[in-house]
């Protein structure tokens, strides 16, 4: 088979749609390759990383320079699709050419945008083309990729697709997410940000149903109610469409306490999820959830709230808490600060637990699929 991929979204960076592209992209090219060639690779990149990928025998890269939601992804897109005249295609987010109509699988890793559109999608145009796309996907796709039972769910019950279309492959971590046993390391990365405490650490982005304000007032209570002595660290870029977290900090007079180091290094990352006390997830919607996992295999504890695929895949190996109660979460918190017990116990239910979540499962699963689908 001649079959496409969209890697408009290639990252090699640690996490998120781009980083498993990337190991999906890695995968296919190594399987292909164990098989003795029987399939041609065509790899559609936007620049700079179709600059940077090297192709080697049986693949092929084609830059499309098309961002999502464009013109250029609808009708220039397509055309280069057509161009190549593929067996199949692989769009590893539903973003897509509406346009294309030859065979193509597509991975739904949430519906994030259909449950919690947030600030950015406020024009009705903007909301207009979203359902369009993502309806267009589910529809005509041969098959779906689900990476969790919770988000199949959802496709079913708000994109009213036919369950027999779904395949449920969840995501894996990469081996960089790790013990570290030489806590010196972490020095360097503690100085600069200036963490001088234990601390409770949460990375990811700062959307609004990532529920943060919540986090943050929990945070106050436990420094009232328990005398808590510890920083919060929230990394991740600050976002001008939610103020409000920023606001809320500064209306709990909580400036010197709680630690705002915007976008870190993979290696500080991995540094900080190593060093954290304990990692606190409150989203109140994921597909997945990547970064409990990331945490547990850097040997951390997790507090972490009970909704949407937060008990399919973290399981009992993390304290619950109701996301829309921060009373709940600074009490979840402050149980599992004073118990040692349970500290260890979730340490080492929680390195199990990631074993269940392979990289190489993934990607050997997903190729799998592409290959055996009868086009």
């Amino acid at each position: 088979m001649k079959i496409g991929v969209d890697c408009r979204m290639y990252s090699s960076n640690f996490t998120g749609v781009g980083r498993c592209t990337y190991e999906v992209v890695k995968s296919y090219i190594e399987e292909n390759k164990k098989q003795g060639y029987p399939h041609e690779l065509v790899l559609f990149f936007n620049e700079p990383e179709y600059s940077s990928f090297e192709e080697s025998k049986n693949v092929k890269k084609i830059l499309v320079n098309a961002k999502h939601y464009s013109l250029a992804e609808q009708i220039g897109f397509a055309k280069k699709l057509y161009k190549e005249k593929l067996d199949l295609v692989h769009f590893p987010h539903f973003n897509h050419p509406i346009l294309y109509r030859k065979p193509f699988i597509v991975t739904i890793h949430d519906l994030t945008l259909s449950l919690y559109p947030g600030k950015k999608m406020t024009k009705w145009y903007h909301r207009l083309a979203y359902h369009i796309v993502i309806r267009n996907a589910v529809k005509k796709a041969k098959k779906i990729i689900a990476v969790s039972r919770n988000t199949k769910n959802d496709i079913i019950r708000f994109l009213r697709v036919d369950p027999k279309k779904i395949t449920v492959i969840h995501n894996g971590l990469t081996k960089e997410f790790t013990f570290i046993h030489d806590v010196t390391k972490f020095d360097k990365t503690l100085k600069k940000y200036k963490i001088k405490k234990p601390f409770l650490l949460y990375t990811g982005n700062w959307r609004d149903h990532k529920n943060l304000v919540r986090l943050v007032k929990a945070f106050k209570i436990l420094k009232e109610k328990y005398y808590f002595d510890f920083n919060l660290v929230l990394t991740g870029k600050e976002n001008s469409f939610y103020p409000e977290v920023k606001q809320t900090i500064k209306d709990l007079e909580l400036e010197n306490e709680i630690i705002l180091p915007g976008l870190v290094s993979e290696e500080e990352l991995v540094y900080l999820y190593n060093a954290a006390f304990i990692y606190v997830f409150p989203s109140l919607y994921e597909g997945f959830g990547l970064p409990p996992l990331e945490a547990m295999a850097c040997g951390t504890p997790v507090v972490a709230s009970f909704s949407s695929s937060m008990p399919e895949i973290l399981k009992d190996n993390v304290v619950y808490f109701d996301p829309y109660d921060e009373k709940d979460l600074a009490e979840k918190i402050q149980k599992l600060h004073t118990d040692v017990k349970l500290q260890t116990e979730l340490i080492g239910k929680g390195m199990d637990l990631v074993k269940e979540y392979n990289i190489d499962d993934m990607t050997k699963k997903t190729y799998k699929l592409l290959t055996e689908i009868n086009v």
